[in-house]
């Protein structure tokens, strides 16, 4: 099994900045993606960004150019520098992994969850 513990979200002023981090641990073989994902109240779960094993990143629209999707492959640890921060950003933050462990082929992880607001 692979359990992600989340850190960094919080409550800050429109225009502000919150870094948030991803530990994953367990039974770890290798990781394929590493990414975070949000939900705003009465909305669904969508893709924030991700970033693969081979460092290549994508992002959604509305975070591009703000947020920034990095990892430390060698602690299985990812993070999101989020700048520039809108209120529309206010959500549950989750950060999910793709990986494979000595007993089960890659699948999907994810973490608890972590409240990011952004007041106006």
């Amino acid at each position: 099994q692979v359990q992600l513990v989340e850190s960094g979200g919080g409550l800050v002023q429109a225009g502000g900045s919150l870094r948030l981090s991803c530990a994953a641990s367990g039974s770890i073989f290798s990781i394929n993606t590493m990414g975070w994902y949000r939900q705003a109240p009465g909305k669904q779960r969508e893709l924030v960004a991700t970033i693969t094993s081979l460092g290549s990143t994508n992002y959604t629209d509305s975070v591009k150019d703000r947020f920034t999707i990095s990892r430390d492959s060698a602690k299985n640890t990812w993070y999101l520098q989020m700048n520039s921060l809108k209120p529309e950003d206010t959500a549950v933050y989750y950060c999910n992994t793709r990986a494979r462990t000595g007993s089960s082929w890659y699948r999907d992880y994810w973490g608890q969850g972590t409240q990011v607001t952004v007041s106006s």
